[in-house]
């Protein structure tokens, strides 16, 4: 075992044992572990598949998630994210995600409203690492239709690829299309290329 994967096995440990913990391995997980892409030759900056921080960070949040009850859960997500920089904060959001496809049933009483509204933040900054996180698996089951096509609109705008949206041929409609087509047309009209994941959710193209 590496000195980075005995670190975060033991911050593990600890978080299961006093949750408390994780208010201060959270932050260091960068440090600990780096900040290298898992897959470095298909996704360079590590928005589709994360950064070895993220990682880390997301298996810190499903430790904690078992040793807490759903407020505690909640009071402990908001804290982490309002108190984080955009590592930190992309952390939260990737253990949601995390926890939203392996083990849903933590996701109950509170956690799913804050989180919602974690990812509705996230998604009004301009960091494309953010938005990235921001609409994983738990905004793809959980976020409104309304603010989930915004979300889609918003990674065609930071150039984000759409491969980091979850759920993204289900969830895809009519009124995605329209807006789509929109912000085809605005790119067009200003003598600007269109980016193929954009031409993709033209209503031509989902008819």
């Amino acid at each position: 075992m590496t000195a980075d994967q005995d670190w975060l096995c033991g911050a593990a440990r600890a978080v299961e044992t006093d949750p408390e913990t994780i208010r201060t391995v959270f932050p260091v997980a960068g440090r600990r572990v780096g900040r290298a892409p898992l897959e470095p030759a298909t996704d360079q900056h590590g928005l589709v598949h994360g950064t070895t921080d993220d990682a880390a960070r997301a298996r810190l949040i499903d430790a904690m998630s078992g040793a807490v009850d759903p407020d505690r859960l909640t009071d402990l997500l908001i804290w982490l994210y309002r108190n984080g920089g955009a590592a930190e904060r992309r952390g939260v959001l990737r253990g949601l995600s995390a926890l939203a496809e392996r083990r849903p049933h933590r996701l109950t009483g509170l956690v799913v409203p804050a989180g919602v509204a974690l990812c509705e933040d996230a998604l009004r900054s301009n960091d494309p690492r953010l938005v990235a996180a921001a609409v994983g698996p738990f905004a793809g089951q959980y976020l409104g239709a309304h603010g989930w096509r915004h979300a889609v609109l918003k990674c065609l705008f930071l150039g984000v690829p759409t491969a980091v949206i979850a759920r993204l041929p289900q969830r895809a409609d009519a009124e995605l299309a329209r807006m789509v087509d929109g912000y085809v047309a605005e790119r067009r009209a200003a003598g600007r290329a269109v980016p193929d994941d954009a031409r993709a959710l033209t209503s031509r193209q989902l008819i």
